[in-house]
């Protein structure tokens, strides 16, 4: 392995995982068991980049980042998309006949649920994807079935009894690569996404002050997510956005001094480029 190393959270032949074999093949992949260690490990510098999931075409945006993401020390510096796939597995020699429990992390099961309803298994929720394979492998039990990746698969020597047993063809993940190091995508050399976090104060009127300045410079902003700031529904509340374009470009350039003049504390969290995908 002669590439950065990289973190993911999740057990080998996660989708995370899957991820980083596809775009960081020559890097040693990482595995932590939580989202907060994958933070840790790359903010000590133990090891370099991360990959994370953000948003799910189905399930929306994957909350635990937007708990760390502000408050890190790290950057975006890229994205990928993986589009999602769900074989059903169980240990050698089991059937479709056989199996009487699908084991998976609660969103996967919530996402395959017309194989499991069709099938008559009982949902059984595991911490992890791919660890859902692992512990089924474990078991040796041919009534168990995993709904995982198939690299978990080919990692826990699993027979595939279904592939493809997501409900939605469209299930997609977004990841985002993050860095210590602030590596910010050159100006005109391609679709570029800037993303960045603001504070605005709960009085009225005051997120339209922050963001008129996108629109009247022709803007595209494609994300706006809203937290509450110490638990308060009263106070100052935060928001993180993404636009679509560079902050050396005019328009952003304009739009992101004028979002400075009518909120607070904006921090930059990547200037990064648009992955093909996202078209």
């Amino acid at each position: 392995m002669t590439g950065p190393r990289i973190a993911y959270q999740g057990e080998p032949g996660a989708n995370s995982h899957l991820v980083c074999k596809q775009h960081y093949s020559e890097s040693e992949a990482v595995p932590c068991a939580s989202f907060e260690d994958v933070f840790a490990i790359v903010e000590s510098g133990e090891v370099e980049l991360a990959m994370i999931p953000i948003d799910n075409s189905i399930a929306g945006r994957v909350a635990d980042i937007h708990h760390f993401l502000p408050d890190s020390r790290l950057h975006i510096i890229a994205e990928h998309f993986l589009r999602i796939r769900f074989h059903l597995m169980a240990v050698p020699g089991s059937t479709l006949e056989t199996i009487t429990t699908a084991h998976s992390h609660v969103h996967a099961l919530g996402q395959c649920r017309k194989i499991i309803r069709r099938l008559g298994l009982r949902p059984i929720i595991s911490g992890d994807t791919a660890g859902a394979a692992r512990e089924v492998a474990e078991a040796a039990d041919p009534t168990q079935a995993a709904i995982s990746p198939p690299l978990a698969a080919e990692i826990y020597g699993l027979e595939i009894l279904a592939e493809d047993v997501e409900d939605e063809d469209h299930n997609t993940t977004r990841f985002v690569v993050l860095s210590r190091d602030f590596v910010k995508a050159p100006a005109g050399a391609g679709p570029v996404v800037t993303s960045f976090i603001f504070n605005v104060r709960n009085l009225p009127a005051a997120l339209y002050k922050a963001l008129g300045g996108f629109a009247t410079n022709g803007v595209n902003m494609t994300k706006l997510e809203s937290y509450m700031l110490d638990g308060s529904f009263t106070g100052a509340t935060q928001f993180l956005a993404e636009v679509d374009g560079h902050p050396d470009d005019i328009g952003v350039k304009r739009a992101l001094e004028e979002l400075a003049f009518f909120s607070t504390d904006v921090k930059m969290l990547g200037v990064f480029p648009a992955d093909p995908a996202r078209f």
